[in-house]
């Protein structure tokens, strides 16, 4: 079953979808029966992500399971055994059965509902939206609508609130299924900050995820100057890889220091005469000033050698095509293990994309560029929306 189509901003378009719920748990893996499919925009990062700062600022009703659990980056655990003094522990948001008014008209009406604010960490163009019920099987939602909005700073519960905030739907109310991926792909170019999760008319959700493009404050990364162009906080991200096999490139730009193998970009062991790359796309056009290569936390499978060349797409060349126009700042150099290697860059070059190619094979941690915005990276920051 697919979700309806409609091609106006704001709207879904046909992805997979579910509804009713899934039969009670039967013992062994509680995942055998979950329901999900691909998702067209499922690769792209998610902009709630904690890592990056999103944060459930507020929910009408938590009362079995904490609305914090939605953004636990994660997959939502089960154990059939924990139970609490409120009923069973859930690895979700779950808010109590709702009741209607009197004896008369036990049922909650058609409009009650429940609702969580969610700030995201990188506000961004958001592209597809996922509501996780996994494990609620029969206690989800029978349906959810996910409005956003843009405001300015850090602003409270009350003021996300308050008349005149103008909140755009992404996810009109739409049936649901339990225990599933509930995917949702949207069709809106502004830029967004919070949302707005309903769920109509109680239930439990898992997980959240919003998956889009980053779009940083233009005001905020002029105020500061010279920042990190490569990380996706900042609106930078891995484009293409050549291997994804243990973990991906999109985790060599997230913030801090990896404290675990998983957290950076591992390939798996080469056995020919190849090596392996990513190519990350930069904030904007930009003067880079020096490079950092961490392989924090690989000690026995860190890349032995890395080189770094970079492109500037503003040319005309395409960094997806042929090699023309690619520019070696890096030369090839050994790597050690469990290690920050810092780079100054000579010459001060001009460049949209980076690429690093490893030899032969391994983990790299976290990537940083350092650099300032020409003006018409800028530009092009101010015009993409702010």
């Amino acid at each position: 079953m697919t979700s309806p189509l409609n091609d106006s901003p704001g709207r879904i378009t046909p992805v997979p979808s579910f509804t009713g719920g899934a039969a009670p748990y039967a013992g062994g893996d509680p995942y055998a029966d979950y329901r999900s499919a691909n998702l067209p925009f499922a690769d792209l990062p998610d902009l709630a992500d904690r890592r990056l700062g999103g944060s459930v600022v507020a929910a009408n009703d938590e009362f079995f399971a904490d609305r914090e659990n939605l953004l636990t980056p994660a997959p939502a655990h089960f154990d059939p055994h924990l139970f609490g003094h409120k009923g069973k522990v859930m690895d979700g948001w779950e808010t109590r059965r709702r009741r209607g008014a009197d004896a008369a008209h036990p049922h909650p009406s058609d409009g009650d509902h429940d609702w969580a604010l969610i700030r995201l960490g990188a506000p961004g163009v958001i592209r597809g939206v996922v509501v996780d019920t996994a494990h609620f099987r029969g206690n989800h939602p029978q349906s959810v609508s996910v409005e956003a909005a843009c405001l300015p700073g850090a602003p409270s519960p009350g003021e996300l609130l308050a008349d005149g905030v103008k909140w755009t739907v992404l996810v009109p109310r739409t049936p649901v299924g339990g225990h599933a991926a509930n995917g949702f792909a949207v069709q809106a170019e502004e830029r967004f900050t919070h949302l707005r999760l309903c769920q109509y008319p109680d239930g439990g959700i898992a997980r959240l995820r919003v998956h889009g493009e980053v779009r940083p404050d233009p005001a905020w990364l002029a105020a500061v100057g010279t920042f990190d162009l490569a990380a996706l906080e900042n609106g930078g991200r891995p484009e293409d890889a050549s291997d994804r096999f243990y973990s991906s490139p999109l985790n060599s730009v997230l913030p801090g220091r990896s404290q675990k193998m998983d957290e950076g970009w591992e390939t798996r062991r080469r056995r020919d005469d190849g090596h392996d790359w990513v190519r990350y796309r930069l904030t904007g056009q930009a003067v880079l000033r020096a490079l950092e290569i961490d392989t924090g936390c690989y000690k026995g499978n860190a890349a032995g050698w890395a080189e770094v060349s970079v492109l500037d797409a503003a040319t005309g060349a395409d960094p997806a095509g042929p090699a023309t126009g690619w520019t070696v700042v890096l030369p090839r150099t050994r790597l050690q293990p469990d290690t920050v290697h810092r780079f100054p860059l000579e010459g001060a070059p001009v460049a949209t994309h980076v690429r690093v190619d490893i030899h032969p094979d391994g983990g790299v941690a976290r990537l940083h560029v350092h650099g300032s915005l020409t003006e018409a990276g800028a530009r092009s920051l101010t015009m993409s929306g702010s």
